[in-house]
């Protein structure tokens, strides 16, 4: 992983309305429409390299922006989202291929393709829908940890050598020992996570977040080997694609856990919270554990 230096603490204010370093990155133009399907252009950005290419969970919010607008429906929020990545992008251009699978009274099913030079670099399937009334019932709870503090440092458990991306994030720790300790200990962390520079908290920024920590082995490997994602499944159950939180200074507790790496393979198990302990996504993904 190559070290692309430390950000600055305490990133600068925007106002509501300017985007930042995340809305400009992951920004997508329409280049062709039909009833049903949409094209899009969009550039990837080299300053959200993890490892050996683009990080996943930034192509995510990338994906996910092409797909929400072309539900362009307001009442119709992201609830699910899948993606294999197939091969990983180079910086410049790419295209998004979004297509209008089905489109029903309260849900819509979306599929994506990311291409570059012709090549498939993603697929993806998603579902956007209205909030349905039922019972509501919860046997999840957050896990409890020590409230956020009000610095914005941003940065990673990864002191040297950490990945670009890195210097887009703010990471309190709170869950797990620290990485490449080669200790009997469990391949699971997390810690209150958002962006260094501040951002209404919304669907994107959770789909990137879903891939923002380390990788749950590392909390056990000597190393940060390659640890490229084969899919990347994410549930959002907190409608806030349309509703953002009015706080762009809000932090999330994110925790993932690990518990099997075996041919070469690995799989987490991911939630983020908000502060409150409302449960705003889960995600699960294979990923592979590569020789360093």
């Amino acid at each position: 992983m190559a070290d692309s230096g430390s950000a600055e603490a305490g990133a600068a204010e925007l106002a509501p309305h300017e985007p930042g370093d995340f809305d400009r990155d992951t920004a997508v133009q329409l280049e062709e429409e039909s009833a049903s399907t949409r094209r899009f252009a969009a550039d990837v950005s080299d300053g959200w390299r993890a490892g050996r290419g683009p990080h996943g969970g930034y192509l995510a919010a990338m994906l996910l922006r092409a797909l929400t607008e072309t539900v362009a429906e307001p009442a119709r929020s992201p609830r699910s989202l899948t993606i294999h990545y197939t091969r990983a992008p180079q910086p410049g251009p790419i295209t998004i291929e979004t297509k209008l699978e089905r489109v029903g009274r309260s849900l819509s099913t979306l599929s994506a393709r990311m291409e570059q030079d012709g090549r498939l670099t993603a697929l993806a399937l998603s579902a956007f829908s209205v909030p349905w009334s039922g019972p509501e019932i919860s046997d999840i709870e957050m896990p409890p940890v020590a409230p956020p503090e009000d610095s914005r440092e941003a940065g990673s458990l990864i002191k040297h050598g950490a990945p670009p991306f890195t210097r887009h994030i703010v990471l309190q720790p709170r869950i797990g020992g620290m990485p490449f300790a080669s200790a009997e200990q469990p391949m699971e962390l997390g810690g209150w996570l958002g962006l260094a520079e501040p951002r209404p908290l919304d669907a994107l920024a959770l789909a990137f977040f879903t891939d923002a920590l380390i990788p749950a082995p590392f909390m056990r490997t000597p190393a940060p080997n390659p640890a490229p994602t084969i899919d990347l499944t994410i549930h959002f159950r907190t409608a806030l694609a349309r509703d953002p939180s009015p706080d762009p200074h809000e932090l999330v507790l994110a925790h993932i856990r690990g518990g099997l790496i075996h041919e070469g393979f690995f799989e987490e198990d991911g939630s983020i919270w908000a502060a409150d302990g409302t449960l705003l996504a889960q995600s699960r993904q294979l990923a592979l554990l590569l020789p360093s």
